[in-house]
């Protein structure tokens, strides 16, 4: 039979689902809406399981807190489209109430965790939402910290990046600069000491190779590649770099200035360290029509 127009404007404004998937559960059941909807309840977790695989890496960061600690979550969709929606919205925030709520220790014991202001845990929330707006999401990872002992800084760029900052001693609108600048200079960690060996072995295998191409005497060499690796780790590292609001002064000085010192931070970036596959929009509409 044919379907009409005001029958799948019903099953949607009834399921949220997509056009096509309404259509296609019209078609299926004869025009039946609640016989259609019945059966898209049916295969919800089907849905949720095939779209598994998809790439998620848009999404959003989100930040909630209450008097005592502070969380942050990355929930990564397919689309930046619906990572602007009100469902995929209303998910984080309930979420990240989660990690509050529960203080989960890992990612395993988050998904299992009833979601705050709903009966089902996480994850079973996650893929009745995959089934309502179809698209894969993920939740991806989560921190949070406890604010009794020092300043925490925090600071939420958009809904893409994140970061959190544990001060000692220091002021609260210290934190949230430091927060602000970690935001935009992506620091790797705090300090020299603290970068992985293996980058620095990296980077001073490169600096070399540059290096023994100018032809330079060895020692000359030796202090070429020993500059530049300096360079790299102040570059790299929260100590070293120049202060977004003040470039003259380092984060380091800063700090002293203030008698502080940043016990640890957490910056998360919607999608960073995803491989983002790059379709063809045509293409997409085309197998959307198809289904």
């Amino acid at each position: 039979m044919k379907i009409s127009a005001a029958l799948v404007k019903e099953l949607r404004e009834r399921t949220g689902a997509g056009m096509m998937e309404c259509k296609k559960a019209l078609t299926e059941n004869d025009g039946n809406v609640e016989i259609a909807i019945e059966e898209m309840r049916k295969s919800g977790q089907a849905k949720a399981a095939k779209k598994a695989g998809r790439i998620a890496a848009e999404g959003a960061i989100v930040i909630q807190q209450n008097a005592d600690y502070v969380a942050m979550v990355e929930i990564n969709s397919e689309t930046d489209f619906v990572s602007k929606g009100d469902d995929f919205k209303d998910f984080c925030n309930a979420v990240a109430n989660t990690v509050l709520a529960e203080k989960p220790v890992d990612l395993e014991a988050l998904v299992t965790a009833t979601l705050v202001g709903g009966e089902k845990d996480v994850e079973k929330s996650r893929q009745d939402l995959i089934a309502k707006i179809g698209e894969n999401i993920n939740v991806r990872r989560f921190t949070i910290v406890n604010k009794s002992d020092n300043n925490v800084g925090v600071y939420l760029h958009g809904i893409k990046i994140g970061t959190l900052v544990n001060l000692q001693n220091g002021t609260p609108d210290l934190a949230k600069d430091i927060a602000m600048h970690i935001a935009a200079s992506k620091p790797v960690c705090i300090s020299a000491d603290q970068v992985p060996a293996d980058l620095i072995a990296k980077e001073k295998e490169i600096y070399t190779a540059q290096a023994l191409d100018s032809g330079k005497p060895e020692n000359i060499i030796e202090k070429m590649v020993t500059g530049r690796l300096n360079k790299f780790l102040k570059e790299i590292t929260l100590l070293g770099q120049p202060f977004i609001r003040d470039p003259d002064k380092t984060i380091e000085k800063l700090l002293k200035e203030a008698g502080a010192t940043v016990a640890d931070f957490k910056r998360f970036e919607v999608g960073e360290g995803i491989e983002k596959k790059c379709d063809s929009f045509v293409d997409e509409v085309m197998q959307q029509a198809q289904k």
